[in-house]
């Protein structure tokens, strides 16, 4: 049985910070493959995490590395839409009934695809530029914002299947996603 506890850090270079979520994330996916691990904890882990990740990175980090010119406004936009489609499949997750289905497989290698793309391309087109073009002062204070957030929304309860439908539904109506045509 594995045990996950979500690392607390007040401070730090706001990219090496994310980059250790990510690393968090590909843990908690092994995890939630694995039939002798316990997954409904590693399903609730990596819901509060990538939720409260995501939303710090939109509110605290895409909008002042653009501001910063590190990275361009499309950049920043198609980070969020990519983070609108991990949380969209990261809900199909949430509202498996339990970890030893085939629905729930199927929806673990949906949200791994979506979330190891976005990682991919994040570290490159984001984080990459953040290390090169914006000063370790402005990274570190990125990083003090950032996870000063990302706390508070853990705290809050941020994977929480009621928060996580209400954020796809926010994506939805602000065009994030597509509508929903084929609702089930």
């Amino acid at each position: 049985m594995t045990h996950h506890d979500i690392p607390r850090p007040t401070q730090g270079d706001v990219v090496d910070l994310i980059l250790d979520d990510h690393r968090l994330f590909e843990s908690l996916l092994r995890d939630l493959r694995d039939a002798t691990a316990d997954r409904e904890a590693a399903r609730a882990v990596l819901a509060d995490i990538l939720i409260a990740h995501g939303e710090a990175e939109e509110e605290k980090v895409y909008n002042q590395l653009n501001s910063k010119r590190a990275i361009t406004k499309e950049e920043a936009d198609h980070g969020e839409e990519e983070h609108a489609e991990g949380n969209e499949k990261l809900l199909a997750l949430l509202e498996c009934k339990g970890t030893d289905t085939q629905k729930f497989d199927d929806a673990v290698e949906a949200l791994a695809t979506a979330l190891n793309h976005h990682i991919g391309e994040e570290e490159q087109t984001i984080l990459n530029p953040a290390r090169t073009e914006v000063s370790e002062q402005v990274r570190r204070d990125l990083g003090t914002a950032w996870v000063t957030l990302r706390n508070r929304l853990l705290d809050d309860g941020a994977g929480a299947v009621e928060n996580v439908r209400r954020i796809v539904a926010r994506a939805h109506r602000e065009g994030l996603l597509p509508a929903d045509d084929d609702e089930e």
